[in-house]
């Protein structure tokens, strides 16, 4: 039985076209099916090594406006590849918007058997339209990552660098060098169609896998919303999440994006009490760049809230995916 790459399409600039070749920035993404991206991709069975293609359009969306059931179809579409012994891994197309955030939440919710086999995730930061597209050779060195010797887990792969999903972020709204990993760098270089791995291959967290996709696809995902504490801030915008308006899910949990090591305003952190008090769970994080919340703010009044050393949207999949594995039998 032949090995297989699959590559499921998500949409994005990748994907996107614009009236004008030079326009990089007036396109209209999710435009262009992955089956044609594909061969748009001059050395992609070089990279492969020979491997057979499957493609699958999983959606068609700027990924901006993705939504919870995006997530879930991707998951399960993944899933059921990976369960094959015949794919050796996954390659998925994907908006730079929302990247981080779909990574970390594969990272989560795939059990670890399946995250021996690598899922890697690619965009562009250029429509497939532009005089200089940059989609296809991300999508040759994605090829190369998946069929790579050991490689395993969520990975996110451009303008040739590799990282993982825990530490990635788009760090640029418009350079085709968009992503960056903070202080932990990136695991590797794609040069010239050959690996170099800095590091390891990540972990993968043993715990991940622990939500029922099944389930969840038949309820409401948890509401969780982000908060930003700043200079002035206070506590309206946290009072008014507690009240549900007509047709609204209750919100279920707050992250907020703190100042420093965490720390809140105190007037943010009065109302987050009166939140908890509710039954809404309350998570922090740090708003800075690089870093998280470290030991001595546990001293803190702000202490008392639960700190996540993720960003703000990764620590609103972590939390939303908590409280779904808190609620389901």
């Amino acid at each position: 039985m032949s090995e297989k790459v699959v590559f499921l399409g998500m949409g994005g600039t990748i994907a996107g076209k614009a009236a004008q070749a030079g326009d990089n920035v007036g396109y209209t993404a999710g435009q262009v099916a992955v089956s044609a991206l594909l061969d748009s991709v001059p050395g992609l069975q070089l990279a492969l090594g020979g491997r057979a293609v499957l493609s699958e359009q999983v959606c068609q969306i700027d990924s901006k406006d993705l939504q919870h059931a995006d997530w879930l179809a991707l998951a399960q579409r993944v899933r059921q590849h990976l369960a094959l012994p015949e794919v050796r891994g996954v390659v998925v197309t994907h908006g730079t918007d929302t990247l981080e955030e779909t990574a970390y939440f594969l990272s989560r919710v795939l059990p670890p058997v399946l995250q021996q086999k690598p899922v890697v995730i690619t965009c562009a930061m250029r429509p497939a339209s532009s005089l200089t597209p940059d989609g296809p050779a991300n999508m040759a060195d994605a090829a190369t990552v998946a069929t790579s010797e050991g490689a395993r887990g969520v990975l996110v792969v451009c303008a040739g660098k590799l990282h993982a999903a825990a530490h990635v972020q788009k760090v640029h709204p418009y350079r085709v060098d968009a992503f960056d990993s903070g202080e932990a760098g990136p695991l590797g270089m794609v040069e010239e169609g050959r690996l170099r791995l800095f590091n390891g291959w990540p972990a993968v967290n043993s715990e991940a896998g622990l939500v029922n996709l099944e389930r969840l696809s038949q309820s409401d995902w948890p509401r969780v919303e982000i908060l930003v504490s700043h200079g002035g801030a206070g506590g309206a915008l946290v009072r008014s999440l507690l009240i549900a308006a007509p047709g609204d899910a209750p919100v279920r949990g707050i992250v907020v994006a703190g100042t420093g090591n965490g720390t809140i305003h105190k007037d943010v952190e009065a109302a987050l009490r009166i939140a908890r008090a509710q039954g809404v769970r309350v998570a922090r994080v740090s708003r800075c760049a690089y870093g998280q919340v470290v030991g001595a703010s546990t001293q803190a009044r702000s202490g008392e809230f639960q700190a996540f050393g993720l960003s703000a949207v990764k620590a609103r999949v972590e939390l939303m995916l908590a409280i779904a594995a808190d609620t389901q039998p």
